[in-house]
């Protein structure tokens, strides 16, 4: 980029510029600027309009990687495994004494009647103590006998709650639906996707409403109400989402306030806000349009396309103003802003909408939606920022005081004689000095080699119990600390499918296979209990024999096996008799936990799978929880290679030199390496939460970078030394650079104080990723330059 006549002569009459200088596209722009306004107001009402019918939501599926194998294999048996994915889990707890008490059982009736009529239930699988499908079996004096777990003569007096004491004992629920301390019980509720009755999908802001409004009516002094599953995060992360729009304000009051405090100019302070804002209603409006909605991941979205847009609308603004200060015309100051910062500009944001697309590597719907949600926020910018903004100051102009401020102040800060440089830029100026690049270059490399060191360490998956997504004190993970507490079948389900030929999974070799990955699976520290056909055979078996322990295990008649079939709860196999399921209840969804519990299950399925006899992974929501960290520990690498290729192609489009790439690109790197440590540090996991950070902080973060090399290769050109061309860009654009910098970051910190954990997360990242990389381009960028942008190499001299 080099600066030609143009940019530099100071015409203070219309009159005295040639229209037909400058490029074809500003000639295009800026000779019909009535036309490009008038387009884009209408744009901008139009997609108004269609914004209205965006919607907030969040699909299972949207959440899970569909082509991972372990995800084909669930996809496959989904119709014989109902509920195991997606299902509730509320527990009702006795306050004053135990679970046999007539009026906590009313309730509990009455609490299940209830859940049985909400929209998307699968009824037929539903289960608690008053269904008829939880029953008891043990042998009497007369034999075999059983029953439902409360009995159809139940009348709610002593002799009866005592019998419903003798059936839950004999039912083998204690540590599933019933709490070991009798002082609670779980209604198990599976949900399907869509509701049967309108076939639409389920609303899980709706349901989360709906449970939140049971658990008011039946929480009492007496009795206390806890609700677990997939549902219910769903529909506490779409409360907190929409929380999240006061922290969108906030972001713009803290951008409008710290903008003016720089400017103390309205009318441009409001312009580049006013623009910010026209690309997030373009992004809105394009989402409805083309089918998209909001989750509870491209809810920030909009966040960050309101403040790239002010990054490059503040750019443009100060260059603008420090034109017209001089003396410029305002249509004449516009234009030459537009010709020193557009390439910059677009190749800034090029690079951000590279740094989302990037994310379509993952195979997880749900970041993919936000690959392509701020992919449209980013080329809206292009014209709201880049081509809307400066023709709007030109119509406008800028405040006169502020302007002649703004270059006096600039003026003030130049080497000429008598003059004396400001300490800020002065210190600055100082990097490019040999000795002190050097020093900085080799603690950039300590801190560069500290950050893989201790990066290295980062873990793929969840580090926290309960749901990551909110917080540690949230209403939810509280519920589930009482679930992981009180009952041995956590919300926390690996699920091993196997396999069989037609009517052979009750065959005595199937279920010794069966009880052998069982046993595995029991002696891993993160695996609580484990239930199968298996584990039921062996109890059956020594009920059958008068209750002796000497019979424990799978009797080995096949007519044996085929009464206690008969008699097994339909999750453990499917109708044909041809898939079981061995579910293994975990302490947690943590990295380390799933990691084991896979390694287990692939190893014994690489063992024993055969022909007619296959051990398939995996189904349950830890299940999916592994596949996905399997998706996300593969595409961590894929993504950050492919972000920085793009960024290295594109910086070296611009610059035409490896010189250059590298004072660029460099320091974005020892920031990714950096907000690595980081994670290991605050104890958060690479998931699909986190990993779009790393690839946006990199698109984003090379904004810095780009505009403070263009201008100072531009002087180097013109024959400046290095210390007064970097010098230069600072007063030009490296004031803006730290404006924007400090800006945004403070700006994402403010998501910090959001009710969503991972979006705070996200947040504290996202901040400490755009300071390091203004630091890295206001500090270590001169220090390469130093040694690598030296006269009479290419990026100099071309």
């Amino acid at each position: 980029m080099s600066v030609n006549k143009h940019c530099t002569d100071i015409i203070r009459r219309l009159e005295d510029f040639d229209a037909r200088s400058g490029t074809l596209v500003e000639r295009l722009l800026f000779n019909n600027r009535l036309i490009v306004v008038i387009l884009c107001l209408l744009v901008t009402l139009f997609l108004s309009f269609q914004a209205r019918d965006l919607t907030m939501s969040a699909a299972f599926q949207k959440m899970i990687p569909t082509n991972h194998p372990f995800i084909v294999n669930y996809l496959e048996n989904r119709s014989e495994l109902a509920g195991i994915e997606n299902s509730l889990r509320i527990a009702v707890e006795s306050r004053a004494g135990t679970i046999f008490d007539k009026e906590y059982l009313e309730t509990l009736r009455q609490l299940s009647e209830e859940v049985f009529l909400l929209p998307g239930v699968d009824r037929p699988f539903m289960k608690h103590l008053w269904a008829p499908a939880v029953r008891w079996s043990g042998v009497t004096e007369v034999g075999l006998d059983g029953g439902p777990v409360i009995p159809d003569d139940y009348d709610g007096s002593a002799d009866s709650l005592d019998q419903v004491r003798q059936n839950i004992e004999r039912s083998g629920e204690i540590g599933q639906l019933v709490a070991e301390d009798y002082r609670s019980t779980v209604i198990f509720v599976p949900l399907q996707e869509t509701n049967a009755a309108t076939g639409e999908k389920i609303d899980y802001h709706e349901m989360g409403q709906r449970l939140d409004s049971l658990r008011a009516k039946y929480q009492s002094d007496d009795v206390s109400i806890y609700i677990t599953g997939f549902a219910k995060v769903v529909g506490d992360l779409i409360d907190g989402m929409q929380q999240v729009l006061l922290f969108l304000a906030l972001t713009i009051a803290i951008c409008t306030v710290v903008l003016f405090f720089y400017t103390r100019c309205l009318r441009s302070t409001l312009l580049v806000v006013a623009c910010s804002m026209v690309a997030v209603v373009w992004l809105l409006g394009l989402l409805s349009v083309l089918g998209y909605g909001l989750d509870p991941y491209s809810i920030l979205v909009p966040f960050l396309v309101f403040a790239i847009g002010m990054s490059h609308g503040a750019q443009k603004m100060n260059g603008i103003m420090q034109d017209i200060g001089r003396g410029t015309h305002r249509l004449v100051a516009a234009r030459h802003t537009f010709r020193r910062l557009f390439v910059a500009g677009l190749t800034a944001l090029v690079s951000d909408a590279i740094g989302f697309a990037v994310l379509m590597v993952i195979d997880i719907p749900v970041i993919q939606d936000l690959a392509v949600t701020a992919s449209i926020g980013v080329a809206a910018l292009i014209f709201t920022n880049l081509i809307l903004l400066p023709i709007l100051l030109s119509y406008t102009g800028v405040n006169a005081k502020a302007a002649t401020r703004s270059v006096q102040a600039d003026i003030a800060n130049q080497s000429d004689t008598g003059h004396v440089k400001h300490p800020v830029w002065a210190l600055l100026d100082r990097f490019t000095e040999r000795k002190v690049a050097s020093v900085t270059i080799l603690v950039f490399a300590l801190l560069g080699g500290a950050g893989l060191l201790v990066g290295s360490k980062v873990k793929i998956g969840d580090t926290d119990i309960g749901a990551p997504e909110l917080r540690a004190d949230s209403q939810y993970n509280l519920d589930n600390q009482f679930m992981v507490t009180n009952y041995a079948a956590s919300s926390d389900v690996y699920v091993v499918m196997v396999k069989t030929e037609q009517y052979a999974c009750a065959h005595y070799d199937t279920l010794r296979s069966v009880d052998a990955l069982e046993r595995r699976l029991k002696q891993l520290p993160g695996v609580e209990s484990t239930q199968s056909l298996a584990g039921l055979a062996k109890v059956a078996n020594v009920g059958m024999n008068e209750g002796s322990l000497k019979w424990w295990g799978i009797p080995p008649s096949q007519g044996m096996l085929n009464a206690i079939v008969t008699r097994a709860p339909r999750e453990l196999f499917n109708q044909n008799c041809d898939l079981l399921t061995v579910f293994a209840y975990l302490k947690d969804h943590k990295a380390d936990t799933l990691n084991s519990v896979v390694g287990v299950a692939e190893d014994f399925s690489r063992q024993y799978s055969k022909e007619n006899l296959q051990f398939v992974n995996a189904a349950g929501n830890a299940g999916i929880e592994a596949a996905t960290n399997i998706v996300v520990e593969q595409a961590n690498v894929q993504m950050l290679v492919l972000v920085y290729a793009a960024v290295i192609l594109l910086a070296f489009i611009t610059f035409r030199s490896w010189r250059a790439v590298v004072c660029a690109v460099v320091p974005l790197m020892i920031t990714s390496a950096l907000c690595q440590a980081l994670m290991v540090w605050m104890d958060i996991g690479i998931k699909v939460a986190t990993l779009p950070v790393i690839a946006l902080g990199v698109g984003i973060g090379v904004d810095y970078a780009l505009y403070i090399l263009s201008v100072t290769l531009a002087r180097l050109k013109a024959g400046e030394s290095l210390s007064d061309a970097y010098y230069g860009a600072l007063l030009f654009t490296g004031k803006v650079v730290i404006l924007t910098g400090v800006t945004l970051g403070v700006a994402v910190m403010t998501w910090g104080f959001s009710p969503i954990k991972f979006q705070a997360d996200m947040g504290l990242l996202l901040a400490f990723m755009f300071i390091w990389n203004m630091l890295g381009a206001l500090i270590l960028l001169p220090a390469l330059a130093r040694f690598l942008l030296v006269p009479g190499t290419k990026a100099v001299t071309s």
